[in-house]
């Protein structure tokens, strides 16, 4: 019997020796791809720092949300501040240096792109032929240079997450990043409208005076053609601005330990439930003008309840909740889900816009009509969105039974890093997939340089962000 046991615990040694050498030799492989890639990333696709979406694969032709000119990144996701948080997020996993300095470089072109006006445009021009149109921070305020910042698709607010994060990483020893990101979380504070809403893009202080507190109600009447004109001035709520813009600010209050931000983000909390529209619609609309009515947006957003926005609203005013631990940010939800509920199309979506008062779907033809027809609708938007009812219903109950300690305890979980450990046939499969330069090249096409562009093989950011993210979990484990 005791032979029986020392065999099977030496089998068992050797067994495990054996998997442990397996195991650091994976390890040592992804390492080894991690810096590669990090380096061919970093020095043949960076444009001073910088990044755009979607390379062709000689790199050639670059592409963000439009054609890239040679000396332009982007700075709206999956731009510049996606990629230097993954370099970011790698470091901190690793310990990786090389990693950290992908990342001061990608902060470094952040800081050069950032606008008198406190934040940041959709891309940062390079080039001389571009770069004097705009109003950038680090050189003289010049006449009629663009100076509008964004808080549209999360750009500004991307981009000073990136900031922050990287500031903290430093210790705060980076007078250039510490800089830019104070004075972009200032010019956020200067801009807030009275009633803690935010417009689209900023650049003047707003006057108390010429923007009153009021409640959210429906005008008496709305014009059913689209009238142009700006609209980024209104307060909004579009891609998630808002939603946003208090995220920053948390991680702001966090990391500078400064309750004036987090005092902002609580106070966009009561502009949401002043936005609340009345019965019989008590959701919210996408954009409100200073007299707090839904008003026209781009020519296929027009003035309406939204149900696409209404449930990121919801899960703003979880999120607040879960922060703040006030239940007045609990109050507008029930009546908000009832309503959402009682509005579903018959196969269980929900149009992205309802008719004020009405409540009739609302959709535009192909040459942009409005109509309560969606059998010719545009392609390019989303017309009807899926319902995330019965998932908001479900955290709503959850969140609001919890104790104090529990809320505390899911406040600080949203700061913590992902170190799961991927499967090694992951590691393996990103190892394989990486080539002789250190890209990851796949099959794919350039969606902005026409139909008779011939690029077949591309290198995608978010793939880049993708597979680091597994390299630099599985080599991070070791620690």
């Amino acid at each position: 019997m005791l032979r029986v046991v020392l065999l099977v615990v030496s089998v068992s040694w050797l067994l495990g020796d054996s998997y442990a050498r397996a195991d650091e030799a994976l390890r040592s492989e992804a390492r080894t791809a991690m810096t590669r890639a990090v380096k061919f990333f970093a020095s043949d696709v960076a444009v001073h720092g910088g990044y755009v979406y979607r390379y062709s694969d000689d790199l050639r032709k670059r592409e963000g949300e439009g054609i890239a000119a040679p000396e332009t990144v982007w700075v709206q996701p999956p731009g510049t501040p996606f990629v230097g948080q993954s370099f970011l997020d790698a470091y901190l996993r690793t310990g990786d240096a090389s990693l950290l300095d992908a990342a001061k470089s990608a902060g470094h072109c952040l800081v050069r792109g950032q606008l008198h006006s406190g934040g940041w445009q959709a891309h940062i021009d390079f080039g001389a032929d571009l770069r004097g149109k705009q109003a950038y921070r680090v050189e003289p305020l010049r006449a009629k240079a663009r100076n509008l910042s964004t808080f549209d698709d999360n750009k500004t607010q991307s981009a000073l997450t990136a900031l922050i994060r990287l500031d903290a990483a430093l210790g705060f020893k980076d007078d250039k990043i510490h800089e830019a990101a104070l004075f972009a979380l200032q010019s956020i504070l200067r801009v807030q409208f009275p009633n803690g809403g935010w417009a689209q893009v900023f650049e003047e202080t707003p006057d108390p005076a010429k923007h009153p507190v009021k409640r959210a109600n429906y005008p008496e009447s709305w014009p059913r053609e689209y009238p142009g004109g700006p609209y980024w001035f209104w307060y909004t709520f579009n891609d998630n601005a808002i939603a946003d813009t208090i995220d920053v600010l948390l991680l702001a209050a966090r990391t500078y330990k400064e309750p004036r931000y987090r005092d902002a983000a609580l106070k966009a909390g009561d502009f949401i439930i002043l936005a609340q529209m009345p019965e019989p619609q008590p959701a919210w609309a996408q954009q409100y003008n200073f007299e707090m009515q839904p008003v026209w947006a781009r020519k296929f957003e027009p003035p309406a309840i939204t149900a696409g926005e209404s449930q990121g609203v919801i899960e703003i005013l979880l999120r607040l909740y879960v922060e703040s631990g006030d239940r007045k940010v609990l109050e507008p939800i029930p009546a908000a889900l009832g309503y959402l509920e009682r509005s579903k199309l018959s196969d269980g979506r929900l149009a992205r816009f309802y008719e004020l008062r009405t409540n009739k779907p609302l959709y535009f033809t192909k040459d942009y009509r409005l109509t309560e027809d969606d059998g010719d609708v545009p392609t390019h938007y989303g017309f009807k969105v899926g319902s995330k009812l019965d998932s908001l219903r479900k955290r709503f109950g959850e969140i609001q039974a919890l104790k104090p300690e529990k809320l505390a305890s899911k406040r600080e979980s949203r700061y913590v890093l992902s170190t799961n450990r991927p499967s090694d046939d992951q590691v393996r499969s990103v190892i394989k997939s990486l080539d002789s330069r250190g890209a990851w090249v796949e099959s794919g096409s350039l969606k902005y340089h026409g139909k008779n562009d011939d690029t077949r093989r591309v290198i995608d950011s978010e793939t880049f962000v993708k597979n680091l993210d597994v390299l630099s979990r599985y080599v991070g484990a070791e620690k």
